[in-house]
């Protein structure tokens, strides 16, 4: 695609295998942008190839290793990151242990500062960069039972995004947060079954979201996009909330 919103863009997103990360590939790449999407997981990158049909690139990289992820930002040279890798501990303070804690840090929080790090040299260089940062709606802005450990990491992220922001306002460069509610994805998926009973579980996801309804993972690629374009040229700082009224 030529002419879309994107075009002449180069951008590169973390955990695109699945989920979230997998549908923005996909509605990046339909929006023009040279896309280079990553995940630790190469099967899953191979079977986005496929899907993808060639509009973009693919390869390993471990966000929790500092020389992969210098590798592979310098390899992109991005005018966006998206930055989607994380993980969802269950569990309350009382249940939550040290290595919960150090790991949802290191792979929801201390990921986004290496990815940031390595991106910016060259964003400031060019003039311009739009950075998105994935939270939660479960962090500062709700809390939510039994994710003590993913709600204080997620509320990190909004910290760090609006640390980001401010230091390079007038460098060109952008960088804003995305704060779902349930969506529906290969790892929520994963949990549901973890609960030992996957169809009351799915029911009370449902249930707390007032639409009635999860979102999919296509509604939050749009939104990516948007952040993502020169459309949202005028936002930076801001957690974007698309939770369905959750938090409303």
């Amino acid at each position: 695609m030529t002419n879309g919103r994107l075009h002449g863009k180069r951008a590169i997103i973390t955990a695109a295998g699945q989920g979230i990360g997998r549908a923005s590939a996909l509605a990046m790449a339909r929006e023009g942008a040279h896309v280079f999407a990553t995940d630790v997981n190469s099967d899953a990158l191979a079977s986005l190839q496929d899907e993808a049909k060639g509009q973009l690139e693919t390869f390993a990289m471990d966000v929790l290793d500092v020389a992969s992820v210098n590798e592979g930002i310098s390899r992109a040279a991005p005018d966006i990151l998206f930055n989607c890798a994380g993980f969802v501990h269950h569990g309350t303070i009382q249940e939550a242990t040290e290595d919960d804690i150090d790991f949802a840090m290191d792979l929801n929080v201390k990921s986004m500062f290496r990815t940031i790090r390595a991106a910016l040299p060259g964003m400031l260089e060019r003039g311009t960069g739009s950075i998105i940062n994935m939270s939660s709606a479960c962090s500062s802005v709700i809390g939510a039972p039994n994710r003590f450990v993913y709600g204080t990491s997620k509320a990190a992220v909004l910290g760090l995004t609006k640390s980001v922001a401010v230091e390079y306002i007038t460098k060109g460069i952008r960088c804003n947060a995305i704060c779902p509610g349930t969506v529906d994805s290969p790892s929520m998926h994963d949990r549901l079954r973890a609960t030992g009973d996957y169809v009351a579980a799915l029911k009370a996801f449902v249930a707390r979201q007032p639409m009635g309804r999860i979102a999919s993972a296509e509604e939050i690629a749009a939104l990516v996009v948007y952040l993502a374009s020169d459309d949202s040229a005028f936002i930076t700082g801001q957690p974007h909330v698309i939770d369905g009224g959750w938090s409303g």
